[in-house]
């Protein structure tokens, strides 16, 4: 998986010519998937669905440090066959993305989880 950078908007109106910028930070394999999965939480988060808004900036996260260990955590929501949880996981990589990924499989092989049953709520380097 990839980290992007996904800025929406709703569409300006005669009402709200300014309306307010919206920013995700998404995991996804491409940028048509992220800004997929920016329309699914922005819909869920902000009632903005596709149909009244727009896409201002989609682009991909490049780690800083890619030659340089991190410890990462992640909290996140998965729902499983009796409900919904929330869980924080710790992994130890060389790219966020890359934890990020491992968190994935690592769900998907423990609780069987399938990626779009989970949400990745935060991420961040534990120094």
């Amino acid at each position: 998986l990839k980290e992007y950078k996904v800025i929406g908007r709703r569409i300006p109106s005669e009402k709200d010519p300014n309306p307010k910028l919206y920013r995700m930070r998404i995991f996804a394999p491409d940028d048509v998937q992220a800004t997929s999965r920016f329309w699914y939480f922005s819909n869920r988060l902000k009632k903005l669905k596709k149909a009244k808004g727009e896409i201002v900036f989609v682009g991909e996260v490049h780690d800083k440090s890619p030659q340089r260990i991190k410890n990462v955590g992640i909290w996140l929501r998965y729902d499983s066959r009796s409900g919904t949880h929330n869980m924080y996981r710790e992994y130890r990589d060389l790219t966020i993305a890359a934890a990020v990924t491992q968190c994935y499989r690592d769900m998907a092989s423990r609780h069987r989880t399938r990626s779009h049953s989970m949400q990745i709520m935060k991420v961040e380097e534990i120094p």
